[in-house]
């Protein structure tokens, strides 16, 4: 039998919050953009450039793919970056199993990175982790009880 543990709906844990607001911000910073780049590419056959500075999404993958191919990419990375946003909405709810779906999703979101080339997400994901990690013990998720107890204490 499990119970659930930890903050009830509504209360507020603030590393869990910083968690999904961060979190929101990248997936609304790298995933949104997805969709105007791949219109870009599709027209004009080249990806849109940052200013002067550099193309963007434009890593390895980038010259390897045809243009179908890596709008495919792009626009997964968006569905990507609903399903880690919806993610951290149950996080910010104080979910348990939120934070386990979220560090599930960063290698998979590591390996776009490499791949379009992105070094900014690297610093996000690496503040994400902390913020999970101070989160951790205040979320609420199935806690193994004892057939004496109603629960077992965390203390």
């Amino acid at each position: 039998m499990t119970v659930l543990t930890g903050p009830s709906v509504g209360t507020s844990v603030p590393a869990a919050r910083a968690y999904a607001v961060l979190t929101w911000a990248y997936a609304a910073g790298f995933g949104v953009p997805a969709v105007p780049v791949s219109v870009y590419l599709l027209r004009r056959g080249s990806l849109p450039w940052f200013g002067d500075l550099f193309p963007m999404y434009g890593g390895p993958w980038s010259g390897r793919l045809t243009d179908d191919q890596f709008v495919g990419l792009l626009l997964s990375y968006l569905g990507l970056m609903a399903l880690v946003a919806w993610a951290a909405g149950r996080v910010r709810h104080g979910s348990r199993r939120g934070a386990v779906v979220s560090a599930g999703l960063l290698p998979v979101e590591a390996v776009i990175w490499l791949g379009f080339d992105l070094p900014i997400p690297w610093v996000l994901g690496a503040a994400r982790v902390a913020l999970l990690v101070a989160a951790w013990r205040q979320l609420r998720g199935p806690q193994p009880t004892s057939p004496n107890s109603k629960e077992i204490s965390h203390a």
